[in-house]
């Protein structure tokens, strides 16, 4: 028989068992609560990226200089025109119709305002040869996409409009390279004496759309038009001013996309972007002067 020191010897072990294995159970317990509630934040980080990087919007970097023809100087890096949500543009007919009402301003040069009516969308690709003081750019631009914009800018270009006039502003930061052209006068004030709507990207939005003020991917070689602001303030204000963009660049879709850049023309780009802004600013206009010479149609 043991005895009741024996029993009470035994019953202490078992007791001490019994208070181990719990003591290793909570362990266990807590550990699986932690790998759990990690997963569980790692799954919901990973879906807000995802939803982030569909989405996102932000500041912007430097507050741009107000005049009748700006572009935000906002900070972003994605990938080109990948469009939030919206179907792929749809097919326009083979002529449209396009309004170009009169600005409260006289044109910087006299210019006389382009065909409103029967304006093709289903030709070839219209090719722009730029001759400037810092080497050749080549444009191709889109008449399918953004007919009324492509139709103002071979009309301009055609009455010798840009010719011999100055890139007034550049922005060469990570995330953001866009030199700005077309204002006879250089000072983002001058325009042809007439304005219109935005088109591609703009168009696939409705009015009120809250992915208006959200940011689309403006790819390096892309050119798209200037204006006085983001929709609706933007949406009638395009005239003669455009920027073509050396980096990638998000803006919201309000900007309308008319064509891209060649290759000798991106060389070009880059060589006036690698000198910066003049005076070490981080917006205005660019160290190395640049000016078209002519711009020619064909």
């Amino acid at each position: 028989m043991p005895s009741n020191e024996q029993r009470r010897a035994a019953a202490k072990r078992k007791l001490e068992r019994q208070l181990a294995r719990r003591a290793e159970q909570e362990k266990k317990r807590k550990r699986l609560t932690i790998a759990g509630s990690v997963l569980g934040v790692v799954v919901v980080a990973a879906a807000a990226a995802g939803v982030y990087f569909l989405t996102k919007g932000g500041d912007e970097d430097s507050t741009a200089a107000e005049s009748s023809s700006t572009v935000p100087t906002t900070q972003f890096v994605n990938t080109p025109l990948d469009l939030p949500g919206p179907p792929p543009p749809a097919a326009k007919p083979a002529t449209v119709d396009c309004s170009y009402p009169a600005d409260t301003e006289p044109a910087a040069k006299p210019v006389t305002p382009p065909a409103t009516t029967t304006v093709a969308t289903d030709g070839p690709e219209v090719k722009v040869s730029i001759d400037s003081t810092q080497g050749p750019i080549g444009l191709s631009l889109n008449s399918a996409q953004a007919p009324c914009t492509v139709n103002s800018l071979v009309s301009l270009a055609e009455q010798g409009y840009f010719d011999q006039t100055s890139c007034h502003r550049i922005v060469a930061s990570p995330g953001f390279g866009i030199l700005q052209c077309g204002d006879p006068t250089a000072t983002s004030g001058g325009g042809p004496g007439y304005s219109f709507d935005n088109e591609y990207p703009t168009d696939l939005f409705a009015p009120d759309d809250p992915a208006l003020s959200q940011p689309v991917n403006y790819q390096r070689g892309v050119i798209a038009m200037a204006n006085a602001g983001t929709s609706p303030e933007g949406k009638g204000t395009n005239g003669s001013q455009f920027f073509l963009v050396f980096g990638d660049t998000e803006l919201a879709p309000n900007y309308t996309i008319f064509g891209t850049i060649d290759e000798a023309g991106l060389a070009t780009l880059d060589k006036v972007a690698g000198a910066g802004v003049k005076n070490g600013a981080k917006d205005g206009p660019p160290a190395m002067p640049i000016s078209f010479n002519t711009v020619t149609v064909g």
